[in-house]
């Protein structure tokens, strides 16, 4: 009877890790979404909304690694539980990430409310959209326990890649033929930059949601546009296996 209410006990503290997991994500996509109206609105309020739920975010963060540290000293978890324990360190780190991205994107909107409107600022919602999406179905992943649907995540983020680097073309060209334009496409460029980057921890948590269920690391190189516009032909990173690569260099 005693080892029974131990395992019940052990199972309901793993939901609450879980639990927490979500209700950073759940602010983490709040943010996310209200930072791009602040950019699409100029609203300086919104941007200050953002920012001001970071807190809460990181108080949750500090809450998940403390509960996290408690449960490997008192239950010297093995095997999935080890990795559910694991997981949700890596998953609470990116979430913490994503929702600074988030911030920086409202102190951004917040600079560009007192500059003159550039036509490639409607782009940005769209591409927000799109890594507000991917987060949503990272977490409904995690918690399904679902690899297909993280792998689905996962192979998104070139598409969010090609959407930076078009915006970036687009907004040099913007600077070029109109020297005004650079304090505002300056501050998009950030804003583009930062939600790139919540795409790449969006999908690190794919990656994590592998590990968890196959118990081994997801090798496979990302899909991502490395030959875009930083590197001439030929000098980014070969698609295949991650170990090849490493047994290549």
């Amino acid at each position: 009877m005693d080892s029974e209410h131990i395992v019940k006990a052990y199972d309901e503290e793993l939901r609450h890790l879980n639990s927490t997991i979500m209700e950073m994500g759940g602010i983490a996509e709040h943010q996310i979404a209200t930072a791009m109206q602040a950019v699409a609105k100029r609203d300086t309020d919104l941007a200050a909304r953002v920012v001001e739920e970071d807190d809460r975010v990181d108080e949750l963060e500090h809450e998940i690694a403390s509960f996290s540290v408690r449960l490997l000293a008192l239950r010297q978890p093995m095997a999935s539980d080890l990795r559910n324990i694991v997981a949700a360190l890596k998953v609470s780190s990116d979430i913490e990430r994503i929702a600074d991205y988030a911030v920086n994107v409202a102190k951004r909107a917040i600079a560009l409310s007192l500059t003159p409107t550039v036509t490639p600022v409607a782009r940005i919602p769209r591409m927000g959209k799109m890594v507000q999406a991917m987060l949503k179905d990272v977490l409904d992943a995690y918690v399904e326990r679902d690899v297909a649907k993280a792998m689905k995540v996962w192979e998104h983020d070139k598409d969010i890649d090609d959407m930076y680097d078009s915006l970036f073309r687009e907004l040099l060209t913007y600077m070029m033929e109109d020297p005004r334009s650079i304090t505002s496409c300056t501050h998009l460029l950030f804003v583009a930059k930062n939600i790139e980057r919540i795409g790449d921890h969006t999908t690190n948590i794919a990656e994590d949601i592998y590990y968890l269920v196959h118990g081994q690391p997801w090798y496979k190189v990302r899909p991502k546009g490395e030959e875009g516009i930083f590197l001439p032909p030929g000098f980014g990173p070969k698609p295949g296996n991650k170990k090849e690569a490493a047994g290549r260099s």
